[in-house]
């Protein structure tokens, strides 16, 4: 007999409260060959208590574990072997808690066999004794899940049971899951292919907003045949102008549909972090590296990896990066080894590059790495077509957004936003909308609700950009025929913004109504 003090190593089990009633006032002990408290021969119905086997010679003990239990679970009890297996063939059992020391076979070799039979049963093993070796023997041959000794702890007793019943169900679920997934490939199969085609319809070229006879028909017309084929892209044209939409567009045409698309704005990081952004680093690699971290490549294995603003990086960067496209594998920062990774790179940056290659800003090799194909996506202002189809739709996304659906330009807001050169392409269109729409007090957007510099048609950058001159200053023409331009301009955009108030106009621009009416006139403003 091995000392009881190893116990303490087994279950936390104190010993027996002396709380159960006399032996005079407690029910007649149960029967030999087993007595079902709580009817295991029910139908099973759903949300019935687990069934629990009790197994012990000894009457007094069947009898403490059973008042024990009795409230959480159904019980069965059995003084042998021989009893509970009976009892096991003509009921499910979710747990079975059997004496070590029994006449016949022991504790450890009945749960063994029961481990055969009826694998889903949870076995507990209670004992009076630590003999190791039968402790051992239970983990090994029995899948014991618990050794509690005796005496035991009612508290104890009742929370092992508890748990052991939440193992069986968890584990059969796992189970269910197992076979559902088996049996559902071909469904989950179906699913992805069905996820994959409503992705390719979103990003599709055609989804990219344009008017027919937009300059965009014949780009879009080149990167859709060149998607097909695993070439670099490097994409260029101004902040806003949609070169994200073209990424995912050639991504989705692409053979790699069904990869992910991740993407990284690489201004928006700081260099020292950039690295490890998009390759990943190794716990302890650096102060606050915590744990290892999968870079943006790895996860873009076997899909597109799209690079905004490749121009803003640093010469440092772009020799670590020139690597990894040449050698098709890249090292994690503080990592011993490489790792290889099957990516498309698409580039892009609203920086001239071939003359930042020329300057010495940016790696030559590198950028004829990334320029296996160049597409330059033009600005909103030499498109000024498809500017009333494309502020159609943003104001469609931003009416929902702010709460204000079935909003509606009128054409005198449209001519406006069509006349403006949008320095800020897409970007700029989008804020002035939302602009609008919250000042609107009915469903019409009209045109005095957009911002001055767009009322006047043109701003100050926009001008510059055309060639150094004063905002609002014609480039060509008489002094008269300049000074005109200008009045006719600062005379629209006053009645645009008053609602064509000619009271509040004339007041404001210091003229009478008759003479405001008669340059309105002139210019042929009349609303």
């Amino acid at each position: 007999m091995a000392q009881r003090a190893f116990g303490a190593t087994i279950a936390a089990d104190m010993s027996l409260r002396d709380d159960l009633p006399p032996a005079a006032d407690r029910p007649d002990p149960p029967a030999p060959g087993g007595s079902d408290l709580r009817d295991p021969h029910g139908p099973g119905l759903d949300g019935e208590l687990p069934l629990v086997l009790l197994v012990d010679d000894e009457v007094r003990s069947l009898d403490a574990m059973r008042r024990t239990l009795d409230e959480d679970v159904r019980i069965l009890c059995a003084a042998s072997a021989d009893e509970a297996r009976a009892l096991l063939e003509r009921h499910e059992v979710a747990v079975i808690l059997c004496d070590q020391r029994m006449p016949g076979l022991t504790g450890v070799e009945f749960l063994r066999e029961v481990r055969e039979r009826w694998p889903e049963t949870v076995r507990i093993v209670i004992s009076g004794y630590t003999d190791s070796e039968d402790i051992i023997r239970g983990i090994n041959e029995a899948g014991i899940y618990q050794y509690i000794l005796k005496p035991w702890v009612p508290d104890h007793l009742l929370q092992t049971v508890r748990q052991a019943v939440e193992a069986r169900s968890l584990q059969r679920g796992v189970s269910r899951l197992e076979l559902d997934l088996r049996a559902g490939t071909q469904a989950l199969r179906h699913r992805r292919a069905d996820r994959l085609a409503q992705a390719r319809a979103a990003f599709d070229f055609e989804r990219i907003e344009r008017a027919p006879g937009s300059p965009l028909d014949a780009l879009c017309e080149v990167a859709a045949r060149l998607a097909r084929y695993d070439l670099s892209v490097l994409i260029l044209g101004e902040s806003g102008t949609g070169k994200e939409l073209l990424a995912r567009a050639i991504h989705y045409a692409s053979p790699r549909a069904a990869g992910p698309f991740v993407l990284e704005n690489c201004a928006a990081i700081p260099d020292t972090l950039l690295e490890s952004e998009l390759f990943g680093h190794k716990r302890g690699a650096f102060t606050g590296a915590y744990e290892d971290h999968v870079g943006l490549f790895q996860r873009a294995h076997g899909g597109t990896v799209f690079l905004d603003e490749i121009g803003e990086t640093s010469p440092a960067f772009q020799v670590k990066l020139l690597r990894v496209l040449q050698e098709g594998e890249l090292r994690p920062v503080g990592s011993p080894r490489a790792v290889p990774v099957d990516v498309r790179v698409v580039a892009a940056t609203h920086r001239r590059l071939a003359e930042d290659v020329a300057a010495g800003r940016f790696r030559e090799d590198l950028y004829y790495r990334l320029a296996g194909v160049t597409l330059q996506m033009p600005p909103l202002r030499e498109r000024a077509g498809d500017i009333a189809p494309i502020a159609r739709r943003l104001l469609a996304e931003v009416g929902r957004e702010l709460g204000r659906p079935d909003m509606a330009f009128d054409d005198e807001a449209l001519a406006v936003l069509v006349g403006y050169p949008w320095p800020g392409n897409i970007r700029e269109l989008r804020n002035e909308i939302a602009r609008a729409v919250a000042l609107a007090d009915g469903p019409t957007i009209g045109a005095a609700l957009f911002s001055s510099p767009v009322l006047q048609g043109q701003t100050g950058r926009s001008q510059a950009a055309a060639g150094g001159s004063v905002p609002g200053l014609p480039r060509s023409g008489t002094l008269q025929e300049r000074l005109d331009a200008i009045e006719a301009m600062l005379l629209r955009e006053t009645m645009l913004r008053l609602r064509w108030n000619k009271t509040h106009a004339a007041r404001e621009l210091g003229l009478s109504r008759v003479g405001l009416r008669a340059k309105l006139q002139r210019f042929g403003l009349e609303k």
